[in-house]
């Protein structure tokens, strides 16, 4: 169909060189014609969204791996023998971390080696090998195991399934898409807590925990087989027919030119060198990945996964039922998705992102006071837990879905998926030293000096958004590299 496009369109060509007059008046009322439909009407997001919704499943798996520890911990330890050790306890925790971190350093590399279809595919395996591995363990080392395979699983999927989504999705609807990968993440978390409710009254329930979340590995891999490759990396490897025919199941046959012209903008002939670190960090692009890295290391220092490690653990130790607790929030953070769902395409990615922080700050501060011995014994406890909900609450708005979503857009094609795996890197980094010192730090700085610390860094990320980041509501990914090209 589309050689019989070009076909035409050389037609057109040679009408013009013999006929000046009449065929040009045609061409350029073609041309008119086209152009203000393309003004007139959106590409239908109908074609698209199966393909995200798939992609998110890979969020839903790291909610779940997430959470899955969480209140099983306890039973996990007394099973396998290391009851009472927090440092095992922690490991068992930070080893997933620690891997993911390793997975996301050559996550990059791999999606753009074998495609972003495939790389889905490949890091699917991991966590299906790893999750059994965990749901037989017989033994402290077997655990750990089986969590570095889940890690590494974990490392290669979310920055691969932030670039398939930001690469597939039209741009009118592309915050709504980013906005998915958060409420699957949530939707994961919160399956987590409510598959762990069992924990406590059937014995080794916790490696059904492990086995349920092989289900929606396999799915992951059967049905990125019928999704479309990424438009985007099919060009860049000038495989333009391919490219073509994946932007018309996504757009529709009568955007697909414009969405060629698009990508035509923003190839420069330098795609096929390979990218080094020492570029991103040195190059021409080095300022939006110093963004990126420092976006992504800020949420993390703000505390927000330590919420979901070990939130059965602190509100246990402020008197309330960890299930209830788990209840809560996990309703908090869904209903900050389902905000950020509504509002990302309305106000922008840099408005929620900076309010979100600012929100997270306010929390935090609440929580200080909570633990500071001013509010009585009944209102210590409101105070407490109202303070973590709201942070969860907020952070969902924003500082949750915002970083994932904007860093494909602000990131060139050519450097995408090698800045985005290097970011994700900062972000494991952080999210391991988070999970493995939270408790420890808890009991020697006790909470008042700890959540200080936190909502510090949340103001330091509220005024860094502010300072540094750019909106990129409603513009394609080729205007966006444009406007950020290096003045020369």
């Amino acid at each position: 169909m589309w050689g019989h496009l070009r076909a035409s369109s050389l037609m057109y060509k040679r009408m013009t060189s013999r006929d000046p007059m009449n065929a040009g008046l045609d061409v350029d009322s073609d041309l008119l014609q086209n152009d203000v439909e393309q003004e007139m009407t959106n590409p239908s997001w109908k074609f698209s969204c199966p393909h995200v919704l798939v992609a998110t499943i890979v969020a839903f798996l790291f909610g779940y791996h997430l959470g899955v520890v969480n209140e099983p911990l306890e039973s996990i330890s007394v099973d396998l023998g290391f009851s009472g050790d927090m440092l095992a306890e922690g490991l068992v925790v930070s080893t997933c971390l620690a891997a993911a971190f390793a997975g996301s350093l050559v996550s990059g590399w791999i999606a753009d080696g074998v495609g972003r279809r495939r790389a889905f595919q490949l890091c699917s395996l991991p966590m299906i090998i790893g999750a059994s591995l965990c749901a037989t363990a017989q033994t402290l080392a077997g655990m750990l195991a089986g969590r570095f395979l889940v890690g590494l699983g974990l490392g290669v999927g979310p920055p691969v399934a932030s670039l398939y989504v930001a690469e597939v999705s039209p741009a009118h609807v592309r915050g709504t898409y980013g906005s998915l990968i958060q409420i699957a993440t949530c939707l994961g978390l919160m399956a987590a807590l409510v598959i762990g409710i069992p924990i406590k009254n059937i014995v080794s329930w916790w490696r059904v925990c492990f086995w349920v979340s092989t289900i929606p590995a396999a799915i992951l891999a059967l049905a990125m087989t019928f999704c479309v490759e990424s438009p985007h990396w099919l060009y860049k490897q000038g495989r333009l027919a391919e490219a073509e025919g994946e932007l018309e199941r996504l757009l529709g046959s009568s955007h697909v030119n414009s969405a060629m012209l698009e990508l035509s903008k923003s190839d420069r002939g330098d795609e096929i060198e390979s990218v080094k670190i020492s570029e991103l960090l040195h190059g021409p692009h080095s300022r939006v990945v110093y963004i990126g890295a420092t976006l992504f290391a800020l949420q993390q220092l703000s505390g927000i996964n330590a919420v979901f490690y070990f939130s059965s653990t602190v509100f246990r130790r402020a008197g309330v039922s960890s299930n209830l607790a788990n209840v809560f929030v996990g309703i908090a953070n869904l209903t900050g998705s389902i905000v950020a769902l509504v509002l990302m395409d309305k106000l922008g990615r840099k408005v929620l992102l900076h309010w979100s922080f600012f929100g997270m700050a306010l929390s935090m501060a609440l929580q200080v006071f909570a633990s500071s011995g001013i509010a009585s014994n009944y209102g210590a406890f409101y105070f407490s837990v109202g303070g973590m909900l709201l942070f969860v609450l907020t952070f969902a708005v924003g500082a949750g879905p915002v970083p994932g979503l904007l860093l494909p857009e602000i990131f060139p094609s050519r450097i995408r998926a090698k800045a985005m795996a290097f970011c994700m890197s900062v972000h494991w980094v952080a999210n391991f030293f988070v999970g493995l010192m939270f408790l420890r730090l808890l009991d020697q700085l006790g909470p008042h000096l700890l959540y200080s610390i936190f909502g510090t860094f949340c103001v330091m990320a509220a005024v860094f958004v502010k300072r540094n980041v750019m909106e990129t509501k409603g513009k394609s990914l080729q205007e966006i590299e444009i406007a950020l090209l290096p003045q020369e």
